[in-house]
């Protein structure tokens, strides 16, 4: 029985297994499935190879001085239609975005702090790099006559051509009102391209002169520090020298000659006694910092790891097979994904919310400064009317000087001190140090023309307050301090 069962068994398992017909059929149909599958991939994969090593193919020549950005944008579409988005002006982050914000309308103290100078008249957000040359005509801080075609220099694409057709000597001394008609074409590809090879190039002579003032030369920048120079053609502090004996009127200086610290950059201005105005309120001889975005991002911890400005402002993209920048310049937290998602493995809340922290600390900061500059002001304005001259006021107005120069090197900067937290809160330290100081001297010199109580402070709860009280000191008349 067992040796005719183990028989049985062997035979039936030696008998072949028959398939219905229709599965052959569909093996045969799945097979050649897969070979379609397998070369189309195969296709795509060389197509995005290609697609990528391709040159570009260029529709239309490009001159070397072409300030059209449309022209720019027939050769190169997708970087083209994502700058054209820098035109958006309804974006916001807590302390930036492209929203057209007044600075003055949200901190009076401001008014106070720039009395006398134009930014006490008018001082908003920047909007997109579209905008530039618009803004900058519509401003209240331009008026007539004014004198200082240099102030078109980061406005326009217009200014290399202009500069390679009048001289940039010339270009800086003629009148801005006389450039309006062939300034036109807002910031773009021109002012950071060649137009025959694309490369990154500075295309304004002020950082390049800046560098060598260093003993540094940005021909020897390679791509990656190309990123940042790029910006750093206008986004840094900055200065209009003038000497006839040199024949130079409103020449643009970048002020790195000692370095590019504020510490460095503050005894660059007080060895040439340079002064952007003096304040009405307390006789301030007052350098106003611009927006020295560069040189605070040298201090952080972006620059140390090697990262660009462009890598957070305008990081890589990639459509099929291309990779390409997005020109859309604007807030790295109007983009987490694309930009800080890319080193930064948390989620966008996360980051935002980090970022965030970080800047409301800053601006915390930022206002205690203010509070304690502008009672300095006033306190010495006090000190004035109770008698003292010049050389009783003499420390504290350096003090003075020295502290709103740090307190405006931050409050000035774009990113509220993210480029560099711990730097802007080192300044902004120093800042209210340096105000308080003064304060203690003015306090003192009251005290020995018999003053011990402390000056009647206005009210500057609003712009127009404010703006009263910085124009009754413009006027010469001021408000009695004394109590």
């Amino acid at each position: 029985m067992t040796n005719k069962s183990s028989r049985g068994d062997s035979r039936e398992r030696r008998e072949t297994v028959r398939l219905p017909l229709w599965a052959g059929a569909a093996i045969v149909v799945l097979s050649a499935g897969v070979v379609v599958l397998l070369g189309l991939l195969a296709v795509s994969i060389m197509e995005r190879r290609w697609e990528a090593q391709r040159p570009a193919i260029v529709v239309r020549p490009l001159a070397q001085w072409e300030p059209n950005n449309a022209r720019w944008g027939e050769n190169y579409p997708r970087e083209y239609e994502t700058y054209l988005k820098t035109r958006i002006g309804d974006t916001r982050t807590r302390y930036g975005g492209a929203v057209l914000r007044d600075y003055l309308d949200e901190d009076p103290y401001k008014v106070i702090l720039y009395a006398g100078y134009g930014f006490s008249k008018d001082y908003r957000q920047a909007r997109g790099h579209y905008h530039a040359v618009k803004d900058i005509i519509e401003t209240k801080r331009i008026k007539r006559p004014f004198n200082a075609g240099t102030c078109w220099t980061c406005k326009s694409t217009d200014v290399p051509r202009l500069m390679n057709k009048m001289g940039v000597r010339e270009f800086y001394a003629a009148n801005w009102h006389d450039l309006k008609q062939e300034v036109v074409n807002s910031i773009g590809c021109q002012d950071c391209h060649d137009p025959q090879t694309m490369n990154l190039r500075i295309t304004r002579p002020a950082l390049k002169e800046a560098f060598a003032a260093m003993g540094a030369d940005t021909s020897e920048a390679g791509h990656q520090q190309m990123r940042s120079l790029v910006c750093a053609q206008c986004h840094v502090e900055y200065y209009f020298a003038g000497d006839e004996s040199k024949g130079l009127k409103n020449y643009l200086v970048f002020p790195w000659e000692k370095g590019t610290g504020v510490e460095d950059m503050i005894a660059y201005y007080d060895g040439l006694d340079f002064a952007d105005y003096v304040h009405p309120v307390s006789g301030t001889r007052i350098i106003k910092a611009q927006h020295p975005d560069y040189e605070m991002y040298l201090t952080g911890i972006h620059a140390y790891r090697g990262v660009s400005c462009a890598d957070c402002h305008m990081p890589y993209r990639t459509e099929g097979g291309l990779k390409f920048t997005d020109h859309h310049v604007q807030s790295p937290l109007l983009n987490i994904s694309g930009s800080c998602a890319v080193c930064h493995r948390w989620s966008e809340q996360e980051i935002r919310d980090r970022a965030g922290s970080i800047q409301t600390k800053v601006r915390a900061a930022v206002l205690a400064a203010e509070e304690a500059l502008v009672l300095a002001h006033f306190d010495t304005a006090a000190a004035v009317q109770a008698g003292a001259g010049a050389e009783e006021l003499a420390e504290a107005r350096r003090l003075l000087r020295h502290g709103q120069f740090r307190w405006d090197y931050v409050s000035s900067n774009n990113g509220m001190g993210f480029h560099s937290p711990q730097e802007s809160m080192r300044i902004l330290g120093q800042s209210v140090n340096q105000a308080q100081q003064a304060r203690i001297l003015v306090a003192r010199i009251l005290a020995a023309k018999g003053v011990s109580a402390s000056p009647r402070y206005p009210e500057l709860a609003t712009r127009a307050q404010a703006w009263e009280v910085a124009q009754s000191f413009v006027e010469g008349a001021g408000i009695g301090l004394l109590p």
